[in-house]
């Protein structure tokens, strides 16, 4: 693939910028912006990280990274994409007791596994081990994205993706599985806490089409004024799980989350395409066809270590309107390598859609 510099990028996203484009002419999946992966993750103990790398050295430079910025902060620095991995604990206590810290000689405090106890969903990377989070629990971390929206209402639609975290390695805490009940219990959490006014949702999308496909095929996304201060919530996993939070319904009538459905799914409105440098013209011909895509600038923490750039500016130039990073802001261990949106601004005209021009934050 052709390499394209940061400086071009810049000028493709700009072009225009102080033309603007009014709101009304311009919709939610005509914008392109960055956010953060795994949103709420702080850094593993480094005891226990030490452990990880003796017993998993292949596994453990990719764990080794961190949001420094709680959730607000990130969003005030600019994100608009965030990432928050749900666990299924509707008893409570079930991640209270990580089994990590004891086998490298520390405890964990009796309040984190006080709040851990209460019954909900927990944001967490990987239970025992890479558990630490700036927010524990689902709902603190939605209440965070609201009272931080709510201040700044006219910010453009902030996209939440969710992966649904049920796996378990032997020998640790054995998460539950998610089911049928575990997704309606996801999306009362979610109602609880954002109004219907707070969010894009797939019946404000689909309206009176027949499917939400068919919706974004010939009618598209709302408006950016009509999504400023808006939230867009997203399920990020494979057809196992959209199978089970679909159900029997023809696409996603009265559920709260776009799922990454294929692009022939009467629910299909949202996708991942992770892999910038090699989804690039697939992610182009679904953001032109409609759709709305995120991808990443980098992964497992490959780019920082080599300031290897090429996979953020294809993310750039590719046409997903949300990108997600681990470098909104440089880890000084690895170097410079940083994810952000040229020019300073917080979000673009979408450079392969090209309705309108400039800025749009």
């Amino acid at each position: 693939m052709e390499r394209i510099s940061i400086v071009a990028v810049a000028a493709m996203l700009l072009a225009g910028c102080a033309a603007g484009t009014p709101d009304g002419d311009v919709h939610l999946n005509d914008i392109t912006t960055v956010g953060t992966h795994n949103s709420y993750k702080q850094a593993i103990d480094p005891k226990l990280f030490a452990f990880l790398t003796e017993k998993a050295p292949q596994v453990a430079p990719g764990l080794d990274y961190a949001h420094p910025l709680s959730l607000s902060e990130q969003l005030s620095d600019g994100a608009r994409a965030i990432e928050l991995d749900v666990a299924y604990d509707p008893k409570g206590g079930l991640f209270a007791h990580p089994l990590g810290p004891p086998l490298v000689g520390e405890t964990v405090p009796d309040a984190y596994s006080q709040y851990m106890s209460k019954p909900g969903f927990k944001v967490l990377h990987f239970q025992d081990f890479d558990y630490r989070s700036s927010c524990v629990t689902l709902h603190d971390c939605l209440a965070i994205l609201k009272a931080w929206s709510r201040a700044h209402p006219d910010h453009v639609p902030i996209l939440v993706t969710f992966n649904a975290k049920d796996d378990s390695l032997p020998g640790t805490t054995q998460a539950l599985k998610f089911d049928v009940a575990a997704f309606d219990a996801l999306d009362a959490e979610i109602r609880a806490v954002l109004r219907p006014a707070d969010l894009v949702t797939p019946d404000d999308v689909q309206g009176a089409y027949p499917t939400l496909r068919e919706a974004v095929l010939a009618h598209g996304w709302p408006t950016l004024k009509a999504s400023r201060g808006k939230i867009i919530l997203a399920l990020d996993e494979d057809g196992g799980k959209i199978a089970l939070y679909q159900g029997s319904r023809r696409s996603l009538e009265g559920r709260v989350l776009f799922v990454n459905a294929p692009e022939d799914s009467p629910a299909a409105a949202y996708m991942t395409l992770n892999e910038a440098l090699t989804d690039t013209a697939h992610i182009a011909a679904m953001v032109k066809e409609g759709f709305l895509v995120r991808t990443r600038a980098d992964a497992d923490t490959a780019e920082a270590r080599k300031n290897d750039p090429r996979r953020r500016d294809a993310a750039l130039k590719s046409g997903a309107q949300y990108i997600s990073t681990d470098y909104m802001q440089p880890d000084p261990r690895f170097g410079s390598y940083v994810a952000r949106m040229p020019g300073g601004v917080i979000a673009a005209c979408n450079p392969v859609r090209a309705k309108c021009e400039g800025k749009l934050e």
